[in-house]
């Protein structure tokens, strides 16, 4: 099995105990999951299977969209409902206020995450040493904000939003800031990740759904096919007679093109067979992954 699974993480799971679920179903030992989500969130996460796994590095989440919900009057260490309070005030803002807060926060912005994220330090995720009862200095980041729409009211002073953000923003910051923008502490309610790249929440798969598909004998129609995510690059086909070459992971001139071209990563075709990515150095096609 090789390829990509659209998965549904539900809230109080961690990404990779989800990744560890489909390896079990799956029975291929290769899967690891593309982008993280906190455990608290939920939303669509990217599973990769077998030889896609290989493509974790070439995997570029171009955009990312979440819808939460920023509650005011309350901030806590965790910058969500699950932490500990730290400050609280009353002085709730209106919905002019939480727009144009919301504007300020658009465009290329710097972040501070919170303590308790899954930001790694040594290789252990920080939310796992603050528990644990550790103090890290978490480093800032520069991060890009597409657009944080405010949609409407909530009950007990909530806002709803929608933020289209890169890879690596904290919508959990966010809330944080538009608390401290609008003069009231605020928190995060609810998040849910609808779409990272080209994987959404409505084709998104519930481990319920791939236990049933799995059972039923259909699991790889589950499967999205490893040159899916990788269409946002450039595509160039290899002329038959260069078979055995590109098979063996030869380095190939340029006229053994039959379509295309290749200067930077390139999707690399056999006909309709995907073989891999390749980049041009100097006067060759070098294959950086092949699937031979």
């Amino acid at each position: 099995m090789n390829g990509f699974l659209n998965m549904l993480k539900p809230p109080g799971m961690t990404s990779a105990g989800l990744a560890g679920l489909c390896r079990r179903l799956t029975g291929e030992k290769r899967v690891g999951h593309a982008g993280t989500l906190d455990p608290e969130a939920a939303g669509v996460l990217p599973v990769m299977v077998g030889r896609a796994t290989k493509l974790f590095d070439y995997l570029v989440e171009k955009e990312k969209t979440y819808v939460a919900e920023v509650a005011f009057g309350a901030s806590t260490d965790t910058m969500d409902a699950e932490g500990r309070v730290l400050e609280t005030g009353d002085r709730y803002p209106d919905e002019s206020a939480v727009r144009e807060a919301a504007r300020k926060l658009e465009g290329d912005i710097i972040q501070h995450p919170s303590m308790y994220s899954a930001i790694k330090k040594d290789g252990k995720p920080l939310y796992r040493l603050a528990r644990a009862g550790a103090e890290v200095e978490v480093p800032e980041r520069r991060v890009h904000v597409e657009s944080l729409e405010v949609l409407r009211a909530l009950p007990d002073h909530g806002w709803m939003i929608r933020v289209r953000c890169g890879r690596g923003t904290y919508i959990r910051s966010l809330c944080d800031d538009l608390g401290r923008l609008c003069g009231c502490p605020a928190h995060m309610r609810f998040l849910l990740r609808t779409a990272t790249g080209v994987f959404d929440v409505e084709t998104a798969l519930t481990l319920e759904e791939l236990g049933e598909m799995e059972k039923n004998g259909c699991l790889e129609k589950a499967l999205i096919p490893m040159d899916r995510p990788l269409f946002h690059l450039p595509e160039a086909r290899v002329c038959e007679k260069s078979t055995s070459r590109v098979l063996n992971g030869v380095p190939l001139g340029m006229e053994e093109l039959e379509s295309g071209s290749v200067d930077g990563l390139t999707r690399m075709y056999l006909k309709d067979r995907f073989l891999g990515l390749a980049r041009r150095e100097e006067d060759r096609i070098v294959f950086r992954v092949l699937f031979s």
